[in-house]
Order: structure tokens, then sequence, then C-alpha cells
């Protein structure tokens, strides 16, 4: 079968989607892969899984009704010309025109992903409430035109339910996106205490709570390291550069940017820190953990399912500052409970999370 996977952001798509592509390949399936970012920068980083790469046009975090009349136009002629077999969607703009494109041309194996419901849809606001009335007719629309329709928890699945979005015979709960545990193994912890932080650099994950609480941290904890991966971004809620030079100036933060391959800054840290106000399941929480990492990350939807209270981290309310330090002083004064902390994440990790697992019950969903 022909299968095309959307998504508004490609390097997600090649980082977070590239194990389940794979698995569609192993198959004997064909995939088509959209994403936002042009063909010339990545088209041949696709063709090394034989997997054919093409740039849509959307705009991530725009709000320009002609832009995403624009994107809808692509996606209809796309799956005219092409007549995928199944459409496999996430992220918000894709899930929408993907799931509206695909039922016009009629395509009636169409699955999205509702990978964490973003900032709009839970913030506050006369702006906020007018969008967020736009996004749940839009969501309804789509999950009109999908056969099944994935979530990664189930608060998520549960606000859909309540807002009318979507019928409960149509849900199915994936545990994320899985892992990959033959690439994320285990590793020794450092001697001393050090925390991570990897994503990025947006407000609504929490990044200036972490900065704060790495503030606090080192104050009295001079010699403990603060680690950070992620790039800048261009949502709305994204840190600037200037807001954080003077963390890294004053020694607070280690600042790394981005990097393909974050293994070796999980093994320089004992725990890892993540204090998103909201996700699908944070993948990264999920890598962390599968390489033996205790874990400190909010009481919100999608992360607190990635802990168990006491066994493999703490999870604290979001926004919480002196809630965040508190535990990240309780990690260092109590550096062998990260130890066995850690083995805990490894073994859920292994039994919940395992990348095959996951894929396999996308891939029995679609009946592939």
């Amino acid at each position: 079968m022909k299968i095309a996977v959307l998504s508004s952001h490609t390097s997600s798509l090649f980082w977070f989607r590239m194990d389940m592509m794979k698995d569609f390949i192993e198959n004997g399936h064909t995939v088509i892969a959209l994403g936002s970012e042009p063909e010339a920068d990545w088209k041949k980083k696709f063709e090394k899984y034989n997997i054919d790469y093409r740039q849509l046009y959307v705009e991530r975090n725009g709000m320009n009704p002609l832009k995403d009349l624009k994107t809808l136009r692509y996606l209809y002629t796309f799956m005219k010309h092409e007549k995928p077999d199944k459409v496999f969607a996430y992220q918000a703009k894709t899930v929408v025109y993907g799931s509206i494109a695909a039922k016009l041309n009629g395509v009636t194996e169409v699955y999205p992903l509702i990978a964490g419901l973003g900032s709009i849809f839970r913030g506050e606001g006369l702006k906020n409430k007018i969008v967020k009335t736009v996004m749940k007719i839009e969501y309804w629309a789509a999950c009109k035109c999908s056969k099944k329709v994935f979530f990664q928890n189930y608060d998520d699945k549960k606000e859909f339910i309540r807002n009318g979005l979507v019928n409960e015979s149509k849900t199915v709960i994936i545990n994320g996106s899985g892992v990959d545990l033959d690439k994320f193994k285990p590793t020794p912890l450092p001697e001393s205490s050090a925390f991570l932080y990897i994503g990025r650099l947006i407000k609504d994950k929490g990044i200036l709570e972490y900065l704060e609480a790495c503030k606090q941290v080192k104050r009295k904890y001079p010699n403990v390291r603060c680690l950070l991966v992620g790039p800048f971004d261009s949502n709305p809620s994204a840190l600037k550069p200037e807001e954080l030079t003077p963390y890294v100036e004053n020694g607070v933060i280690e600042y790394f940017g981005e990097q393909n391959d974050v293994r070796p800054f999980i093994s320089q840290c004992s725990t890892y820190v993540l204090p998103s106000y909201h996700e699908g399941t944070p993948k990264t929480v999920l890598e962390a953990m599968a390489m033996g990492r205790s874990i400190i990350t909010s009481d919100a939807p999608g992360c607190r399912e990635t802990v168990v209270e006491g066994l493999n981290g703490y999870l604290v309310k979001t926004k919480d500052i002196k809630g965040l330090s508190s535990k990240m002083e309780y990690f260092i004064a109590n550096h062998q409970v990260c130890n066995n902390m850690g083995k805990e994440s490894a073994n859920i990790a292994r039994e919940k999370y395992d990348v095959k697992i996951v894929n396999e019950s996308i891939m029995q969903t679609m009946g592939l």
C-alpha cells in the first residue's frame, strides 16, 4: 500500500516518526513523507530509508486563513495525484487539512494522531477563546473524516470526547511515539549530580521554570551541572536568545544548542527535567528513561503518564519553580536515589514504551 505521513515540522517527522515509517516499509508498503522544510535539505536524508520526501506549504504557527487555504489546496492536489491508500497525520494543521483533503479525494483510511493539545487549546482570554472555537470546529471536521484517531494520553482523549469532537469508538490510545531500546540503552550515572532539559526553547515546555530552578539550585550547590539542549523556535511563546544569555554568561546553564544525537548529553546527567505545561507523551522523557535516568516532570497531560511518583521520579505542579528546585535539591542530597529510580525508569521504558510495541499497535489499527 501507499502511505502518506504528514507533519508540519520536518525535523519532528524525521526524528520522531522514522521508526514507524521504517516499519511500514519493512512490511512491504511505500511511504511518502510530507513536511514543511525544503526538499533540498531533506530529500536525500529520507531517501536513505527508501522514503519519498515532499515539501508542503504550511505555516505552523500562523493564523492567516488565506495561507491555511493554500495548505489545504496543496494537500488536496497531492491526494488527487498520489491517491494514497492510507494517511497518517500529526500536528494540528496537517491533521486538519490533511484529513479534509484526503476525504475530499475519496481516501477513507485516514488516521490522525493528536500528539498533545497546544497552548491555544488550553489557554484563556478573548482572542484565545475565538481561536480555540475555530480549532474545535476544525478538529471535529478532521475526526469526521477519519477512520480512527490516535491519542497519546487519556487527558487529551477525554477533552476531545467532552467537547463532542470525536466519537469514543473511533479513539485509540498509544504509548507515545515509543523509544528505540536498541539505540537508547542504560549508561552509568555521573559521579556528581547533573540535570538536563532537552526540547524546543518555548515557554510552554517549562523552559523558564527550568532556568529559574537551576539558578536557585546553583546558589546553594555551585558545582552542580545544569545542561540545556534544544533549538530556539518560531512559536509565539519562544524564548529569545537574549533571554537565555544571562543564564549562560553567569554559569547557571551549559547550553549546547540543537543536537542530532542526544545520547551523549543524557549520559552526562543524573536526572532528566521537563517541566512542560502539556504534552502528548514527551519523547525526550522516554529516551532519558530508557537510558536509566530519574525523572522530574510536571503533573500535566502527557507528562504525568511517564512517572510513577516516588518510583522512577517525581511530578511537580506546572509553573512551580520552588517545587521544581526542591525536587532537584532532593536528588542532589540523595544521589543514590537517582541510580535506583533510573533502573525503574529503564524497566518502565522496556515494558511500556518500546517503539516496537507502539508501532505494532499503530499498524494493527491501520490494518497494515
